[in-house]
């Protein structure tokens, strides 16, 4: 192994950096102030960006909590790590190997607070110094009976982290925060805000989906439109009265995630602690949110794939502050960086690159053109695929169906992936390039299991 880039550009003197990990649940790319969204507010996301990189092409390996999450932890796709719902926990070698575990073991104080979203062989209690792991439905029972929103439970768990933390000892804070996810179980108030932001967009404008066109979902495989995403579509946005009610409250939980970080950089900054902590912000896969007559995530297109990434380090070079970079990032990127803002070394079998290299005057070499896609959970609605995702085009098979039903969309072209150029003669040499490169990275992916 080489040494990690920031021993490199920092020397070995420095001392280690706090790390800040965010992680939201269903928030695709466009969803934030920074990401010019017309709606959104999200004023101190925003001073992250403003103060660090955001990478404005990031993307997820498998649209979904689950099997992204497990990435996120071992730098593996879900090809290799096998974790999704209804399978076997991630395995003890890639568990020991994940980024909490390294940063324990090299002296970080490790705390976790949130959504997991994982079963994990030998269980979370190694990996973590503090922890309080929990999930939806977002109103918990208190002891005297009130009922109180999960993420201001989480919020109230990290603050005291950070105020518990011993000024000699660096510390990696995970807060993976329920929001923006919806609440299945509840078909009336499917997106519960914390008491900061109820009724913050009661007056806002809500244009209705930009691909909302009958068309672009009539054109789809029978497949498609049978499938989750589109019985979840009735759900919550099928009429306009649902869909006008479900997005101002969606847009209320991802303001009320920014209210949330920003009462812990307030912390940070109380403490005499933000001048040397990295924090990055992440979302576990896209969302739909009515585009394309759909729900949810699962599938290949673009909505379902790109998520917010930004990296913000108060250490940064002045003029790489406030870049919004167009390299190709991956979840599975997010612990080799994490890795290397701490000074460790990343496994030689972490699939993805520290992010760090683009926050610094050289820019990598050799980076990443394209990135191999999958969705292999076992649900009759949910159709698995595997596909790759180009600069220019991207490949989707969905290898279950009979006969095997292929998509090639040219993002130049077409990049709202409407035209399926799968079958048509002049794409054929394109189509076998595709299918080749999928075979490849499937197979390298496959045969890289612990």
């Amino acid at each position: 192994m080489v040494p990690s880039l920031w021993l490199r550009t920092n020397g070995a003197n420095a001392p280690p950096p706090n790390i800040l990990f965010i992680l939201t649940d269903d928030q695709r790319n466009d969803t934030l102030g920074c990401a010019g969204h017309p709606v959104i507010k999200t004023p101190h996301i925003d001073r992250l960006a403003e103060g660090g990189v955001r990478f404005e092409n990031a993307f997820v390996t498998t649209s979904i909590c689950a099997a992204s999450r497990a990435s996120i932890l071992t730098g593996v796709t879900e090809r290799t790590h096998g974790y999704t719902f209804g399978k076997p926990p991630v395995p003890a070698p890639l568990v020991s190997a994940s980024y909490p575990a390294l940063l324990r073991a090299a002296g970080y104080r490790t705390g976790f607070f949130g959504k997991l979203g994982v079963n994990l062989e030998g269980g979370h209690e190694a990996l973590f110094h503090e922890a309080g792991i929990r999930d939806r439905p977002y109103l918990k029972k208190q002891k005297d009976g009130s009922l109180r929103h999960i993420d201001e439970i989480n919020l109230e768990q990290a603050l005291n982290f950070i105020k518990n933390c011993s000024p000699g000892q660096p510390f990696c804070l995970s807060v993976s925060f329920s929001s923006a996810h919806a609440e299945d179980r509840d078909k009336e108030n499917h997106y519960p805000n914390i008491e900061a932001t109820q009724g913050m967009y009661s007056e806002a404008r809500i244009d209705p989906p930009r691909l909302s066109d009958p068309a672009i979902f009539e054109a789809l495989p029978d497949f498609l439109q049978h499938s989750m995403n589109r019985d979840r579509f009735f759900w919550r946005w099928d009429t306009p009265e649902k869909y006008d009610k479900n997005m101002r409250d969606y847009f209320g939980l991802i303001s009320g995630v920014d209210h949330m970080v920003g009462r812990i950089l307030a912390q940070l900054q109380k403490q005499g602690l933000a001048d040397n902590t990295a924090v990055i912000y992440a979302g576990d896969n896209g969302y739909y949110m009515g585009d394309r007559g759909f729900a949810g995530k699962w599938s290949h297109f673009e909505q379902s794939l790109r998520v917010p990434l930004i990296l913000s380090d108060p250490r940064l070079p002045e003029k790489r502050r406030g870049e919004i970079q167009d390299a190709m990032a991956l979840n599975v990127d997010i612990p080799a960086t994490i890795l290397d803002l701490a000074g460790v070394q990343s496994p030689d079998h972490y699939q993805g690159r520290s992010l760090f290299a683009w926050t610094n005057d050289k820019k990598p070499k050799f980076w990443r053109d394209d990135f191999f896609c999958e969705h292999l959970m076992d649900h009759k609605s949910i159709p698995k695929w595997e596909g790759v995702r180009g600069e220019r085009y991207v490949y989707a098979r969905y290898f279950e169906q009979d006969p095997v039903f292929e998509f090639l969309h040219d993002l130049r072209m077409d990049p709202d992936e409407l035209t399926n150029l799968a079958g048509q003669p002049n794409m054929e040499k394109t189509l076998a390039t595709m299918r080749k490169r999928c075979d490849e990275l499937r197979d390298l992916y496959t045969s890289a299991k612990p």
